[in-house]
């Protein structure tokens, strides 16, 4: 599949959305100012990501995982490398976290900040384009990117969409990552009808 300019720049443009909604959403929750962009996005193969430098930043990850199924099926994904979670959960819950040490409150806040940026984000894409899809409940998952991939469903998966996103909450910096991960054959119709909604074409 040849994905070209146009399609990444309107996929860019409906995760902002998205990402614009959650950090509203983050912000009436926590009541601290924060803001959320995502400056890169990019589209690569399944089988790629555990080598993906964005993804190996250490190897033990936290993730929000939301099933996705409809006219296009698979799984988004908001991940963060252990330094980040600890960062972005000290400044939500004011608690200090050393990395790799996740207790219950602090798993049940990255679920919930996971939550809403999955939702966000694929409540606008579904919107713009009139779709609709059927969600699972969300998961959260600790590991290496192959461990929170698992092995089980990994033949089912062929085209990644990765966003590289970034929470600035008053003066600190979060890096984290939204993958959404796509059945075989599901990014083609997803960009069948971005491209009917936008003009643009795969």
């Amino acid at each position: 599949m040849n994905v070209t300019g146009e399609s990444v720049d309107a996929i860019r443009e409906l995760i902002n959305i998205g990402v614009g909604r959650a950090a509203g959403l983050l912000n009436d929750m926590t009541g601290t100012h924060i803001r959320l962009e995502v400056p890169e996005v990019r589209v690569l193969r399944y089988t790629d990501l555990p080598r993906e430098d964005r993804l190996v930043d250490g190897s033990r990850l936290s993730a929000v995982t939301l099933m996705f199924r409809g006219p296009f099926s698979g799984m988004s994904m908001l991940l963060f490398p252990d330094k980040s979670a600890a960062v972005l959960i000290a400044a939500l819950t004011g608690e200090k976290i050393e990395e790799g040490d996740l207790d219950a409150l602090r798993i049940e806040t990255l679920n919930e900040v996971g939550n809403i940026v999955n939702n966000a984000v694929m409540g606008s894409i579904t919107n713009v384009l009139g779709e609709r899809l059927v969600y699972s409940m969300p998961e959260f998952r600790e590991g290496s990117i192959t461990d929170i991939m698992g092995e089980s469903r990994s033949g089912a998966y062929d085209w990644v969409i990765l966003a590289v996103s970034q929470f600035t909450i008053e003066d600190l910096w979060v890096v984290g990552n939204i993958l959404m991960i796509f059945e075989i054959g599901a990014l083609d119709r997803l960009l069948e009808k971005i491209g009917a909604v936008t003009g643009t074409s795969p």
